[in-house]
């Protein structure tokens, strides 16, 4: 407060005062959303379980909604999605992480959408269940295939993979599924496995749309550059947290796209 005072030349109690008239009065953001056909949805925690949920155009880079206190994985998803429908939303593909209720809420707002599973999870969380230095052949392997994930670019490149994920699954998933193994190395192995079938199918939608995002990075960009702001601002009361956010979203939009009705 006393660094905002020597800039704007305000006093501490004016800046104060100024601060809670504005919060008390937080805008009604009206979101651009002209030629949204494609997607990236993301949400994060900011502290416990609070956290941001937030829906970006792919192609402007710019958000069409934002709310704070919606956790990603939430049944409030659906109204935030049918909102987005009852506004004109019509999206073709949508990003995502791969939560399998964000999927299904966003499936069931949208029957024929498209998903794109982010390559940059997928991998990064792979990698972590097989670890570092994995001493089971199997994992090993797995990891391998995962290491490359990042390099598929072509349709071709997409093919490979996959072909290689299957030859792997051939030669090693039958003795995973019959193990009895329960320690926690080999359950994370079994959880790698899991996922990176489930995923194939929405994996590489990119390399025959050049307009799909293969990750949500854009998103995960915004999220970090609003935690930095809001690191400046830990001691704001709870009640004065949501009209906070409701003005970032205005005036932090990811591009010029929204006012104030």
């Amino acid at each position: 407060m006393r660094q905002l005072s020597q800039i704007s030349g305000l006093s501490g109690s004016t800046l104060k005062r100024s601060i809670r008239y504005w919060l008390a009065r937080p805008p009604t953001t009206s979101w651009w959303i002209d030629h949204v056909s494609r997607l990236i949805c993301d949400g994060t925690f900011l502290e416990h379980r609070t956290g941001i949920y937030a829906v970006m155009n792919a192609q402007t880079k710019t958000l069409v909604h934002a709310e704070f206190d919606v956790p990603e994985g939430s049944v409030e998803l659906t109204r935030v999605y049918r909102e987005l429908k009852a506004r004109g939303v019509e999206p073709v593909t949508a990003t995502i992480d791969g939560n399998p209720q964000q999927m299904q809420y966003l499936r069931d707002v949208w029957p024929s959408i498209k998903l794109q599973r982010c390559t940059v999870h997928v991998q990064r969380q792979g990698l972590s269940w097989c670890r570092r230095t994995p001493k089971r052949t199997d994992a090993r392997h797995l990891r391998e295939i995962f290491l490359h994930l990042s390099d598929v670019e072509t349709q071709y490149q997409a093919r490979r993979f996959c072909a290689q994920v299957r030859a792997w699954d051939q030669r090693f998933g039958p003795a995973i599924k019959q193990s009895t193994d329960r320690g926690w190395v080999f359950q994370d192995l079994v959880r790698a496995r899991s996922m990176i079938l489930k995923a194939l199918p929405d994996l590489f939608r990119y390399t025959k749309d050049p307009l799909v995002p293969k990750s949500t990075n854009t998103l995960e960009g915004y999220f970090s550059r609003l935690k930095d702001h809001y690191r400046h601002h830990r001691g704001l009361a709870p009640h004065h947290r949501e009209p906070y956010f409701r003005w970032y979203f205005h005036l932090v939009s990811g591009g010029k796209n929204s006012n104030t009705k």
